[in-house]
């Protein structure tokens, strides 16, 4: 039900998209707005418009190469691992150097993996990179279960032992208390896959201390 109710507001909203979309082809692009008063400000408010439609389809990380030492390599997305909610993904890189291998860890709350692209782009330079590339739960057959705070425990224990020994972990925002948990039940069981280094980056462990306005809601609703 709350799917198709979803589903029925973004129809709703379609005729007034597709007048922005018209209306940014007839402006032009961005950079040539300049010349007309309000322009850069009218175009940036018609993208907003434009993109504020609901989307089901990953975009592509667009990372066909990076530069490792003083050359440019060839860069393609691997399978490494695929379960029902998620995917452990693999940017490989055309070249015999050796470098140590990084899970990216991305957050599983609305958006794509494709949101740390510039991320992943980066550690690629000096590392094997690997991500969390989640699934639409609105895809995954029922009979696949559910997906709880355990069963994301579970797959990013799987993921790190699929990449296998001296890799290292690094988890942005919402993800931050799942890895951290991860990584102990590995520590705690000697886990011979468990990683070298940690990085929580942007995600509040214990939100009972300076909680944000999100937490505040969260805590006085039943």
């Amino acid at each position: 039900m709350l799917y198709q109710a979803y589903d029925a507001q973004s129809d709703m909203f379609n005729p007034v998209r597709q007048m922005a979309r018209l209306a940014l082809s007839s402006f032009g692009q961005q950079s040539q707005a300049k010349s007309w008063f309000g322009g850069i400000h009218a175009v940036a408010a018609y993208e907003l418009i434009d993109r504020a439609g609901l989307t089901h389809s990953r975009p592509s990380f667009h990372i066909d190469q990076v530069r490792v030492g003083n050359r440019d390599v060839a860069v393609t997305e691997r399978v490494a691992l695929k379960l029902p909610f998620g995917t452990l993904l693999q940017f490989k890189k055309d070249t015999g150097v050796v470098q140590p291998s990084v899970l990216l860890v991305a957050p599983l709350s609305g958006h794509f993996a494709t949101l740390l692209r510039n991320t992943a782009l980066t550690l690629l330079a000096d590392h094997d990179v690997y991500i969390t590339d989640w699934h639409n739960a609105r895809d995954v057959p029922l009979e696949r279960g559910g997906f709880n705070f355990d069963d994301y425990v579970t797959y990013l224990i799987r993921f790190m032992e699929q990449i296998g020994t001296d890799c290292h972990v690094v988890a942005v925002c919402q993800p931050c208390v799942q890895t951290l948990a991860a990584v102990a039940v590995m520590a705690e069981g000697r886990n011979a896959c468990q990683p070298r280094s940690m990085t929580l980056m942007a995600g509040p462990v214990d939100t009972r201390i300076n909680p944000t306005e999100v937490n505040k809601l969260a805590s006085g609703k039943p």
